[in-house]
C-alpha cells in the first residue's frame, strides 16, 4: 500500500508522515530530502537553477543515495551524510527552484516509484498523489494558513539556532507557494481523490488521529 501526503511548505507533511510511518510500520520516504540534496549538489558547484542544461549535466554524475539506519532515513551526497546540511534555510529555498526543473523531477520520481513499488510506503511532497503515485490507495492534502506555517517553520529554525526572522520566513513561504503551484511541470495541486485537511490550529496528535482513522478504515 502507498499513502500520498501532499501540501504546501510548512503544512506538517513530514512530521505527520513520520508519525504515521511509526504507527503503521510503513516505510517513510522523505521526497523533499531528495530535492534538497539536488539543491545542495548544485549550490556546491555554483550551478544556477536557470541553467537547466548544466543542471542536467551535474545530475548525471551526482551521487545521491538514500539509506535507512536504525529506522531513520539518511541522505548522502558523494558518500557524505548531508542529512543535517540539507535542512539549512538556503538549501530549502534553492530546493524549490531546482525541483521545478523537469530533468530533476524525472530523475527523482524514477527513484521514488522504484522504492514505493517494493514495500508499504508513505511519501510526502507536492505532487505525490497527482504525478508520482497517481494510483496510491490513500491520498491526503495537508494545508494551513501562511501565518501558521511561518510560525512553525520559524520555531523549528530558531530551535536549531538559525539566524532568521518571522517576516522573512513568511515571505519565503509565500514565494514557495507561488513557485510550487505555478511551475509548468507537475505543480503543487490537490488530487481529486485526496482528503484535504486544514491543520491550522490543530495539534500533531489531532491530525495524526484523524488520518490514522481513515487509513485503518481502508486496511480493514
Amino acid at each position: 500500500m502507498n499513502i500520498a501526503i501532499d501540501g504546501p511548505a510548512g503544512a506538517g507533511k513530514s512530521t505527520i508522515a513520520k508519525r504515521l510511518s511509526g504507527e503503521l510500520g510503513f516505510l517513510y520516504l522523505d521526497t523533499g530530502a531528495m530535492y534538497r540534496a539536488v539543491a545542495l549538489a548544485m549550490l556546491g558547484k555554483n550551478v544556477p537553477a536557470d541553467n537547466e542544461s548544466e543542471v542536467a549535466k551535474v545530475l548525471e554524475t551526482a551521487d545521491i543515495d538514500i539509506r535507512y539506519e536504525n529506522g531513520k532515513q539518511k541522505v548522502f551526497l558523494g558518500g557524505e551524510d548531508v542529512s543535517e546540511r540539507i535542512r539549512e534555510h538556503s538549501v530549502s529555498k534553492a530546493a524549490s527552484d531546482f525541483s521545478a526543473l523537469p530533468c530533476v523531477r524525472l530523475k527523482m520520481v524514477e527513484l521514488q516509484r522504484e522504492i514505493a513499488g517494493k514495500t508499504d510506503t508513505i511519501l510526502d511532497g507536492r505532487d505525490i498523489g497527482t504525478y508520482v503515485l497517481p494510483k496510491a490507495e490513500i491520498k491526503f492534502f495537508l494545508t494551513a494558513s501562511v501565518e501558521e506555517r511561518a510560525r512553525r517553520r520559524y520555531a523549528e529554525l530558531k530551535e536549531k539556532g538559525a539566524d532568521c526572522t518571522l517576516d522573512g520566513i513568511r515571505k519565503d513561504i509565500e514565494t514557495r507557494d507561488y513557485n510550487d503551484s505555478h511551475r509548468a511541470f507537475a505543480p503543487l495541486k490537490k488530487a481529486d481523490d485526496a482528503v484535504e485537511i486544514d491543520t491550522t490550529g490543530m495539534s500533531i496528535d489531532e491530525v495524526a488521529k484523524f488520518m490514522l482513522g481513515i487509513v485503518n478504515g481502508k486496511l480493514k
